[in-house]
């Protein structure tokens, strides 16, 4: 690296939270213009910290995508709260996002890791194609009465609309600094991670209720072929009997088209062909369970 763009670069990690649904994983993917992180319509569909780059000729952010805040009722929620904890307390700037649609604001969640914090903060109010624009001023002017903001940002991650403002404020209140990862990288994640949230992905959409929740996924072999598909074979866990049955369906077919459908989006994201062998395996209690969720890797 020649001395011109050590002088010049800024590089900094950027930790995205808020409330469920308010859009974190939208936004990442639309900065980072890739399909990385999953999506669906329900909350909590994000259990992990999931780590997206963006890189310019003298710039580098590091992205975290963070669970939704939530009360912990069980053991795989404190997982989840303590992976936001964790991307705060490394970030050297903080996005709060929120939904301007919901009528649930932060200012009505506790929220002590973010309040007591030295970083400077962004503000995103997301979703305003939603929203009449009439609106838009009096919620700046309610956030503003809240906390200190460094600075409001008001988008739609969807539409893709106030992405220029954002980034420009980003790269304002970003230290100077050589990039941390190679300018190649969009993660540091590996690919048995994506393939097996891409699986999730499906599942969240594909079933109801409380079935998804009870749900994880775990790679057990991945196996890359010169010749040929690639070898992907994926334990899909549930927690009763009951719930296994569900995710087969009758003579296997909801099991199958499920399969399918993650099969072809995860083809897209590698960029090659697969045979995905999927299988559904009851592991009680799995989420209220430490030793359990750290087999899984929490």
């Amino acid at each position: 690296m020649n001395q011109e763009i050590n002088i010049k670069h800024k590089a900094g990690y950027i930790a995205i939270f808020g409330l469920p649904n308010s859009g974190k994983s939208t936004l990442l993917n639309a900065l980072l213009d890739i399909r990385l992180a999953i999506i669906s319509a329900r909350p909590h569909t994000t259990r992990r910290n999931v780590l997206g780059i963006l890189n310019e000729e003298n710039l580098q952010c590091v992205f975290m995508d963070t669970p939704g805040i939530v009360k912990p009722k069980y053991e795989l929620h404190k997982k989840m709260v303590k992976n936001i904890e964790n991307a705060l307390g490394d970030a050297d700037l903080l996005l709060l996002m929120v939904d301007c649609t919901h009528k649930k604001h932060p200012i009505d969640v506790d929220l002590k890791a973010f309040k007591t914090s030295a970083h400077r903060t962004v503000l995103i109010l997301n979703k305003i194609d939603l929203i009449g624009k009439s609106k838009i001023l009096p919620l700046i002017e309610l956030y503003q009465n809240w906390a200190p903001f460094d600075t409001i940002v008001p988008i739609s991650a969807t539409k893709k609309e106030g992405l220029d403002v954002l980034k420009e404020e980003i790269e304002k209140n970003l230290p100077l600094s050589p990039p941390f990862y190679d300018k190649d990288a969009i993660t540091d994640q590996p690919e048995r991670f994506f393939v097996s949230e891409l699986i999730r992905e499906q599942i969240f959409r594909s079933y109801h209720e409380e079935i998804p929740y009870s749900t994880e996924v775990m790679i057990k072999e991945f196996k890359e072929r010169d010749k040929g598909k690639d070898y992907i074979e994926a334990i899909i866990f549930v927690e009763r009997d009951s719930q296994k049955g569900i995710i087969i369906g009758a003579k296997g077919a909801k099991l199958k088209d499920v399969g399918a459908k993650a099969r072809s989006v995860i083809e897209q994201f590698l960029g090659r062909k697969i045979y995905l062998d999927l299988r559904v395996k009851v592991n009680p209690s799995w989420r209220r369970s430490e030793s359990k969720l750290k087999q899984m890797g929490y």
